[in-house]
């Protein structure tokens, strides 16, 4: 295995995070924040990203299928473990288990955080965690498009943007594809940002909420998140933000050079706005039943919760734990579904639901029709057995992981409902969960050590599509 492949791009990527530090530092200075914590950091990350460039720069370019799994995982361990150093050596006071977790949250687009008052937090710290979502965003939507299809995880393989396309070319291919997706996802960011501040928010809460609007993150900057505003404008821009995000962005490249039908042809566009259509109709009637508030009001608060809780956002307007045990349930069940493949949202994703429906659909005619021959076709491509395999892999193995985190986390002392919607949110990196302790009103700074490494992991494994993670336990992975 070339290792020196994989040390130079690393490199490259904490080059590019420090660079990204100096943002905040720079806003240290306009609200006179005198704090040393971003100037080391920045300087300890460009440092070793230079060093691990300028030791491994005459390699080769190109990627074995090994070295790709390997790089994959390896950096965003690495921009985790960097990107938690502001936070270390801020005036927070934050521990290494803190830090860490907070950094994973915030890479992954998970938006769960340990910050207990995050109205009187340091401004250029809410900023990093805004940047960490953003980076983690357009991170997941390169990978997604160059990286998951060659290495054929859970179906992945479905949105490789050219059949003849193999790990060799992944670099190139990578570096050709981010500058259109990071124009795109820029694009969308400042949009939104501007949209925010004709809606009322100022111009840093504008900017930092922008961020993590379109990286689906949800990290905010007040402790009663988007409600803070309490404001229907702003929670329109968010909505409407929040599902641009939650669109592949292959179909934004396929409609900038030139298929201008792309976002009403996809099938899984398509199923991501039904199921949402169909949440809103049921969170509604249900508050209509059991909530005395008027009928424009339940309106908007289920449509705001669903399409955040959903697309794994993790916005918040309202303290959905104490709905009822519907809601509960329901928001829960939204949470392991997520957005589109191929965008910044998390979860199993619409395809592998509607593959699965699908194959479904596909078993009831052959118990019908025996000796019939039935095809499954999706986005008009034909679906092979072993294509089906993964997918069905891919869920089971999910929510057997679920279990298994929801397990570990009672083993550390938290309650049943706890640990389920702890381990429910953070494989699906949604943010919130339920209950008192990390409920929309609450946070994980309570939860103990072994319990934030634990679900640390559990993001990261859900971020990278489980198979990214887990196929480095193998010791034939390591074998030539």
């Amino acid at each position: 295995m070339n290792l020196k492949t994989i040390f130079f791009a690393l490199g490259i990527l904490l080059v590019i995070l420090g660079l990204f530090m100096i943002i905040p530092l720079i806003l240290q200075f306009v609200y006179d924040e005198k704090d040393s914590s971003f100037l080391f950091s920045a300087f300890v990350t460009i440092i070793i990203g230079s060093l691990l460039i300028l030791s491994n720069y005459e390699i080769s370019k190109k990627l074995s299928l090994q070295e790709a799994f390997l790089l994959t995982s390896a950096s965003w361990f690495c921009i985790a473990i960097f990107g938690s150093l502001p936070f270390i050596f801020s005036g927070l006071n934050l521990s290494i288990s803190d830090s860490f977790f907070e950094s994973m949250s915030g890479i992954t687009t998970t938006g769960s955080t340990i910050i207990n008052n995050l109205d009187g937090a340091p401004k250029a710290i809410l900023l990093w965690r805004a940047i960490l979502q953003w980076l983690g965003g357009i991170g997941i939507i390169v990978m997604a498009i160059t990286i998951l299809p060659l290495l054929n995880v859970g179906g992945m393989q479905l949105f490789r943007m050219n059949a003849s396309d193999t790990t060799e070319k992944i670099l190139p291919k990578t570096r050709e594809l981010t500058f259109k997706i990071f124009y795109i996802y820029s694009s969308l960011t400042f949009l939104c940002a501007l949209s925010y501040y004709f809606t009322g928010m100022n111009v840093f809460d504008g900017v930092t909420h922008a961020m993590t609007t379109i990286a689906t993150g949800g990290f905010s900057n007040h402790n009663e998140s988007i409600g803070f505003f309490n404001k229907p404008s702003i929670e329109m821009v968010s909505i409407i933000f929040i599902i641009l995000g939650s669109i592949p962005f292959i179909s934004y490249l396929k409609f900038i050079t030139g298929n201008k039908k792309v976002f009403f042809n996809d099938v899984q566009i398509k199923g991501l706005i039904n199921l949402i259509i169909i949440s809103i109709i049921f969170m509604f009637i249900y508050l209509q039943i059991s909530n005395n508030d008027n009928l424009i009001n339940n309106l908007r608060i289920a449509t705001f919760n669903v399409v955040s809780i959903l697309s794994g956002t993790g916005y918040v307007t309202s303290d959905f734990g104490i709905w009822g045990k519907f809601s509960i349930i329901f928001f829960i069940f939204l949470m392991f579904i997520g957005g589109c493949a191929g965008s910044t949202t998390c979860g199993i994703k619409i395809f592998r639901l509607q593959i699965l429906a699908l194959f479904i659909k596909k078993q009831i005619k052959q118990l019908i029709y025996s000796k019939g021959i039935f095809k499954i076709n999706y986005n008009k491509e034909n679906i092979s057995d072993q294509f089906i395999s993964s997918v069905i892999a891919f869920i089971f193995l999910y929510f057997f992981i679920f279990f298994l985190v929801s397990l570990l986390l009672s083993l550390t002392g938290l309650d049943l409902l706890t640990a389920i919607s702890a381990a429910a949110t953070c494989i699906s990196n949604v943010g919130p969960g339920l209950g008192e302790t990390i409920g929309p009103n609450g946070n994980f700074s309570e939860i103990s050590d072994t319990a934030k490494w634990i679900l640390s992991f559990t993001m990261i494994i859900g971020r990278l599509e489980i198979f990214s993670i887990l196929v480095l336990f193998f010791p034939l992975f390591w074998k030539n």
